[in-house]
């Protein structure tokens, strides 16, 4: 069973229970972990940090971003693996009831809701910063605090409907923007440097340590906007604590190779990052003036390695198999593939040419073009390859995962 891991948002008090290492929320601070420090040349590290920490900024949404306590219930509540709820637990169903929880003569303020800061990364000298989707919350409009102590007002400008980004726009001119490493060329052991505002309270915070590991899948408590599971994220032992979502993960050439998203609550030494080649697509479209959107197929598959292949006796070793859970048609209807002629059990061996394997999965080989390109996708049905052409369409902003 997957361990769930923690990305602290604020959307309800689940979040508050469950989310632990991104954002910190106002009055309410995670514990934070150890980190594990790598002992590397301290010149090239001091160097990485005095270069890099102008381009990291504080990021503070406001009071409502991430809702109220409406509707809400014990069951409601997503709790780590194995935690559990006092006996005869009970909270307020909304804002009202909570009140009558206060003392006698203490009122909540008028337009009361939570908010909450995290950090955030310039990535363009014309002011756009890229952060989390769970530190923007719902909020339209956002507070940005440079490294310099300027204050300048954001408006986010898209949130991803595939990770946990969001990308924010400042009006201002030669920003210190970071320079886009290639997440792709990582390897394990190499030099990681987080830099951000941990607990809310302690800007352009630097931790140093080592890409631990790569390609890791998670799932996480909360209301990302992509769903509750993360994929090919970087994992590292540089201290990530709350108030760092949004951050940055730096290489040893200060090259930005990753934004710092989450860490494993209690674990020290776990915490993970998206790896920043998949944003660069959504980063383009937004310097671009146009809408950030992802390309979209519409199957559910299972990756296709040498253990899975025998024990449903497939035909090859790699690929992705179109295969739902339950009597659930991992085809979607009136979807892409649905369109081009995919069906239940068919194996998805190659994109445009290029091999669906562990190296080249299909979901990051779809990410290699825009909604509304022509792709080939090779199929093997029935012992028969077949070559099909589908039109990617557009990732629905609710689909889940």
């Amino acid at each position: 069973m997957d361990t769930p891991v923690q990305t602290l948002t604020t959307r309800r008090p689940r979040t508050t229970l469950a989310l632990a290492g991104a954002l910190s929320l106002g009055g309410l601070v995670a514990v934070p972990g150890l980190a594990l420090a790598a002992q590397g040349d301290n010149d090239v590290v001091i160097d990485v940090i005095e270069t890099a920490s102008p381009s990291v900024v504080t990021i503070q949404a406001p009071a409502g971003s991430f809702g109220d306590l409406d509707g809400l219930t014990p069951g409601d509540i997503e709790l780590p693996e194995g935690g559990q709820l006092p006996e005869g637990f009970e909270m307020p169903e909304g804002l009202g009831d909570l009140q009558e929880l206060l003392p006698e003569g203490f009122d909540l303020p008028e337009g009361f809701g939570f908010g909450g800061t995290g950090s955030g990364v310039i990535v363009d000298t014309s002011g756009l910063i890229i952060t989390n989707g769970h530190v923007v919350g719902n909020a339209g409009e956002v507070t940005v605090v440079l490294d310099d102590g300027s204050v300048l007002d954001g408006e986010v400008v898209g949130v991803d409907t595939l990770t946990d980004f969001a990308l924010v726009q400042v009006e201002a001119a030669d920003l210190p923007a970071v320079t886009l490493g290639e997440s792709s060329d990582l390897r394990v052991g190499q030099l990681a440097i987080s830099i951000g505002n941990p607990l809310g309270r302690f800007p352009s915070s630097a931790a140093v340590g080592i890409v631990s590991g790569l390609d890791r899948s998670i799932n996480v408590f909360g209301d990302s906007p992509s769903g509750n599971r993360l994929n090919h994220l970087i994992q590292t032992d540089a201290a990530i604590n709350s108030g760092n979502s949004g951050g940055a993960l730096f290489d040893g050439d200060g090259e930005l190779i990753g934004i710092t998203t989450a860490e494993a609550g209690l674990n020290d030494g776990i915490g993970f990052a998206l790896p920043i080649d998949l944003a660069k697509p959504i980063i383009d479209q937004a310097l671009a003036g146009e809408a950030i959107s992802r390309p979209y197929v519409g199957v559910i598959y299972t990756e296709i390695n040498a253990q899975l292949a025998e024990e449903e006796s497939l035909p090859v070793t790699t690929g992705a198999w179109i295969s739902g859970r339950g009597d659930q048609d991992p085809v979607v209807a009136g979807s892409p593939a649905d369109e081009a002629g995919l069906q239940s059990g068919d194996i998805i061996t190659a994109v445009d040419g290029l091999e669906v394997d562990r190296t080249n999965p299909l979901d990051l080989q779809v990410l290699r073009f825009a909604p509304g390109e022509p792709v080939t996708l090779d199929v093997l049905r029935n012992g028969v390859t077949l070559e099909l052409e589908a039109t990617l369409g557009t990732r629905p902003a609710d689909l889940n995962g």
